[in-house]
């Protein structure tokens, strides 16, 4: 389910990136900010939101809800390891390097 859930992160953020790409730019120049050019209306006279943009706020959404459930999962998930916890049983020990004898030819 981890690995369902993690395919349906990446084509939600994929399709968000498109979509979102997709989407018209507002077409505010400097005017805008001071309030040249808008209606009275509280957030400016965009009018209803377009299929674009709810498809963002639903895909937005879901991105969201599947991040967080990522994330309870990961750290409830239980790690095993290939690699066994116990010592071996019998080390081998390393031998010492013999010390040259002095008067001997080295080399």
């Amino acid at each position: 389910m981890y690995i369902v859930l993690s395919a349906l992160q990446v084509l939600v953020a994929i399709t968000l990136i498109v979509l979102v790409l997709l989407q018209g730019g507002e077409g505010a120049d400097i005017g805008a900010v001071f309030g040249g050019g808008s209606s009275q209306t509280v957030f400016g006279g965009r009018g209803p939101a377009s299929f674009f943009a709810k498809g963002t706020m639903v895909l937005a959404a879901l991105f969201l809800l599947t991040s967080i459930t990522l994330t309870i999962w990961a750290a409830r998930r239980t790690t095993s390891s290939v690699i066994s916890a116990t010592l071996p049983a019998r080390a081998l020990p390393i031998a010492p390097t013999p010390a040259p004898r002095p008067g001997s030819a080295a080399g």
